[in-house]
C-alpha cells in the first residue's frame, strides 16, 4: 500500500521524467518540490515505491524512472486534468468549425488533436449500425451505369457506382428508385439489409436483373455502414520519438496500417465515470502494443458513443493528453448534436 506522500513522490518522478527524459533522484525531488522532508526520507519513499514495482533503476543510474505499473497508478490518482489554454481551445474551435461533411469533421478532429499533443491521434467513427436510412438516390451516369447514394439519420453517406447488366432509361430508373426506397427508407441499417436479402431470395423477382444487381450493391454498402472505422493523423510523430520506445516501433506502425487491432483496443478500453480511458504499456501486450500507451475520451454521437484519443510512448504527458482528448471529444459531441438538431 502506497502512502499519500509516496503517491506525491511518484507524481514528482513521473512529471520530471516525462519532462526531462532523465532518471530522477531524491536530491532533485527535494530541490524542486516542497515536501518538507530530507533527501534521506525521500530515498526511503522511493525504496518503497521500488518494492511496489512502481519505479525502477535503469542500468547503473542512481535515479529512478516510472514503470508501466507506476504510470498506471499515477493516472488512476490524477486529481484533475491540466486545463487547456485559451490558444488551445481557440485552435480546436477554428479547426472543427464548418466542416463540409462527417468525413471532413473526423479528419479535422485528428489533425487538431495531433497538433495539440504531438502524438498519433485516433478517432472512431460514430457507429451507423443503429442508424436509419433517410434517403436513397439513383443518379444516371450512362445508360448502363448509375450512382447509388445512401444517407442515414446519423450523418452517414455512401456513394457507389453501379454497373448495370442492361441499359435503363429515366422511366426505368424512377421505378427502380421507388421500389428500393419503399423497401429500405426509414428502416434501420440492419433491417434494410435483411429486407433486400429477402428480395434476392424471392423467386418473384428472379427475372428483374437490374433490381437484383442494385439490391446486391446496396446490401454491400449497408454492410460498410455497420463496420467500425478509424481515422488517424500524426504517424510521423513516432519517428521523431523513436528513442522513447524501449524496443521496435514496427508493431505500432503495423497496427496503424491495419487499424483492426487499434479499433479492438479502443473499443475494449474501460472508461471512468468521466468517459476517460487509458491503456498503458504492458496492458496492451496482448494486442502487440506493449511499447505504447493510448489515452482516450468518449464522445456522444446520435447513434451512440465512440472514442477519440492519442497513442504514443509510455513516457507521455498523461494529464495534458487526457485533457486535450476530453476537450476535443466535447466539441465533437456538440458539433454532431447540432448537426442532428438541424436535420
Amino acid at each position: 500500500m502506497v502512502s499519500e506522500r509516496g503517491l506525491q513522490v511518484l507524481r514528482a518522478i513521473v512529471q520530471d521524467y516525462v519532462e526531462t527524459h532523465e532518471p530522477v533522484g531524491s536530491r532533485s525531488i527535494v530541490d524542486r518540490y516542497s515536501f518538507g522532508v530530507s533527501a534521506a526520507t525521500i530515498r526511503n519513499d522511493m525504496a518503497l515505491l521500488e518494492d511496489e514495482e512502481l519505479i525502477a533503476a535503469p542500468h547503473t543510474s542512481s535515479g529512478r524512472v516510472p514503470t508501466d505499473k507506476g504510470y498506471r497508478v499515477f493516472v488512476d490518482h490524477l486529481a484533475q486534468l491540466r486545463p487547456l489554454s485559451v490558444a488551445q481551445r481557440t485552435a480546436i474551435e477554428s479547426f472543427l468549425t464548418a466542416p463540409s461533411d462527417l468525413d471532413d469533421l473526423m479528419v479535422r478532429t485528428v489533425r487538431v488533436l495531433t497538433q495539440l499533443t504531438g502524438q498519433v491521434a485516433l478517432a472512431q467513427y460514430p457507429s451507423f449500425a443503429r442508424a436509419h436510412l433517410t434517403h436513397l438516390e439513383l443518379v444516371a451516369l450512362a445508360p448502363n451505369r448509375l450512382l447509388i447514394v445512401l444517407v442515414t439519420d446519423a450523418g452517414g453517406v455512401s456513394q457507389r457506382i453501379a454497373p448495370l447488366p442492361v441499359d435503363v432509361d429515366d422511366a426505368d430508373m424512377a421505378v427502380l428508385r421507388a421500389r428500393l426506397s419503399a423497401l429500405i427508407t426509414g428502416r434501420a441499417v440492419s433491417d434494410a439489409a435483411e429486407r433486400l436479402q429477402t428480395l434476392l431470395a424471392d423467386d418473384e423477382h428472379s427475372n428483374d436483373v437490374v433490381l437484383r444487381a442494385l439490391a446486391t450493391i446496396v446490401i454491400d454498402e449497408l454492410g460498410a455502414f455497420r463496420q467500425e472505422r478509424l481515422v488517424m493523423a500524426g504517424a510521423a510523430t513516432l519517428a521523431r520519438r523513436e528513442q522513447d520506445f524501449r524496443g521496435s516501433i514496427h508493431p505500432i506502425l503495423e497496427a496503424i496500417e491495419e487499424q483492426v487491432t487499434l479499433l479492438r483496443l479502443m473499443s475494449e478500453m474501460e472508461a471512468d465515470s468521466h468517459g476517460l480511458a487509458a491503456s498503458i504499456g504492458t496492458e496492451n501486450a496482448s494486442f502487440g502494443l506493449g511499447e505504447a500507451s493510448i489515452v482516450a475520451s468518449n464522445y456522444a454521437a446520435p447513434s451512440g458513443t465512440a472514442r477519440v484519443g492519442v497513442m504514443g510512448p509510455t513516457r507521455m504527458d498523461y494529464p495534458s493528453n487526457l485533457a486535450a482528448a476530453r476537450a476535443v471529444a466535447r466539441y465533437l459531441s456538440r458539433m454532431l448534436d447540432e448537426d442532428e438538431a438541424a436535420r
